[in-house]
């Protein structure tokens, strides 16, 4: 009875594991890039994609500056922070894309990027996006933790994910996700969590 019960709580755990990993991703971006609104939405959450008028406007207004004016980096990036807020995702990806074009040295701006790829249903590549990150600042933990994300939850290659998360850790070895939970705590879990078959 004890040995089912046990059983029943480590199952119950992990699935709050994966619960909390992916919280902690969605979340995670928003300090990245530094918004000040609420929440991410998810690409399974419809419900949150709704645009308040002053958020439809800005939109509009940073959609005709660009045209007015398409090398302002400033502007694409900020059109792709509202895209990426209102999860349009393909617009986001565009504006991101011609804000690279532009500069190409912002570490955050490619890992919102690679996000939204990541939404889009690309994870190679967004894994490209967080790498080249992680190219320009070797410190940039969110691409780190992002990577380590895609890596185990897309692409099933927890070995990689785990490195990943352990590179976060030698950088800043209290980090935590959004919600407070230590990330050496998830590594553990999701190294005692019953072998799959897609994880490498």
């Amino acid at each position: 009875m004890e040995k089912k019960q046990a059983t029943v709580s480590k199952q119950t755990l992990y699935i709050s594991v994966l619960v909390v990993f992916i919280i902690g991703f969605v979340s995670g971006v928003v300090f990245t890039v530094m918004k000040t609104g609420g929440g991410v939405p998810s690409a399974a959450s419809p419900q949150q994609t709704a645009q308040s008028p002053q958020e439809a406007q800005a939109i509009l207004n940073l959609e005709a500056e660009v045209t007015a004016n398409p090398d302002n980096y400033d502007a694409w990036t900020r059109l792709g922070h509202l895209y990426f807020d209102s999860d349009q995702v393909d617009k986001a990806i565009g504006a991101y894309t011609k804000s690279l074009e532009l500069n190409s040295a912002d570490p955050n701006v490619w890992t919102d990027l690679g996000v939204m790829y990541r939404r889009s249903g690309n994870p190679e590549k967004a894994i490209e996006s967080f790498d080249k990150a992680i190219e320009l600042d070797a410190t940039h933990l969110q691409s780190r933790f992002n990577r380590g994300i895609v890596l185990h939850f897309d692409l099933g290659k927890t070995a990689e994910a785990i490195a990943s998360w352990q590179s976060v850790l030698a950088i800043a070895p209290q980090y935590k996700t959004a919600n407070g939970m230590s990330l050496q705590d998830l590594i553990d879990q999701v190294k005692n969590q019953p072998a799959s078959g897609g994880n490498k």
